[in-house]
């Protein structure tokens, strides 16, 4: 037997997709700068977003 369902998307409206485009983008901005000078005495969450940066062997100096 051969059953198949047809499932249509619904469109999406394009004023959706800019608003989750552009919080994406402004999440992954906070999070880049905001990780990547963040330094103090003891920042361990720059220490630590540094060192994984290394062990993907991504250069950030």
């Amino acid at each position: 037997m051969n059953t198949s369902t047809n499932t249509v998307a619904k469109p999406q409206r394009i004023s959706s997709r800019i608003t989750a485009g552009l919080t994406a983008l402004t999440l992954g901005l906070v999070i880049v700068f905001g990780v990547g000078f963040a330094q103090g005495q003891n920042d361990v969450i720059h220490d630590a977003a540094h060192d994984t940066r290394h062990t993907m062997i991504f250069p950030c100096h």
